[in-house]
């Protein structure tokens, strides 16, 4: 294993617990000698994890797509920062890229990245784990949301268990890698 792609928000959240879990994440990365692959802006939970790993002296990779480089406010202090062509060819170039996937509370984007990677693990498109850190119990609902899909018959218990769920990074990275 050697970088782990990171699904978090642009924004921070209005709980400091937040920036806190991404500067804790970073950590636990830096200890485990792991890179970061992340969606490459300088702002919100994204730049709190970035600035963290850098400062750890972690190898950073930012991919974001051309259109988004101003409103995203792209990094400009990462080891490297590829420049895409769309929203999907980040998260395949992302995905190329890393050995496993965390996700740290995010909006509509952190979900759709996530959900996305699972779903090409459930249809055998990788072998690739992935987790969600459960910051203050950030994802409560969407993991019960999860339950209620096996429960109704959509998704298998064992696609449901797949993805780790834990509120601390340490155990989660164990978990995964």
């Amino acid at each position: 294993m050697s970088d782990v792609c990171v699904f978090c928000g642009s924004s921070r959240g209005n709980d400091p617990v937040y920036v806190e879990a991404a500067r804790t994440l970073a950590d636990a990365l830096l200890e485990r000698g792991l890179g970061l692959v992340y969606g490459g802006a300088q702002r919100g939970l994204m730049g709190v994890l970035a600035d963290r790993m850098l400062e750890g002296g972690g190898r950073v990779t930012g991919v974001m797509p051309e259109r988004m480089i101003d409103s995203e406010l792209a990094h400009r202090g990462l080891h490297e920062l590829v420049i895409v062509p769309s929203m999907h060819a980040r998260k395949a170039e992302m995905a190329a890229r890393a050995s496993a996937f965390v996700a740290l509370p995010g909006g509509f984007g952190t979900l759709e990245e996530l959900t996305e990677i699972v779903t090409w693990s459930q249809l055998g498109l990788h072998e690739k784990p992935a987790g969600l850190l459960n910051v203050a119990g950030y994802f409560d609902a969407f993991v019960g949301f999860i339950a209620h899909m096996v429960g109704e018959g959509f998704v298998r218990q064992n696609h449901a268990d797949a993805l780790r769920v834990d509120d601390d990074p340490r155990r989660l990275l164990r978990a995964l890698c």
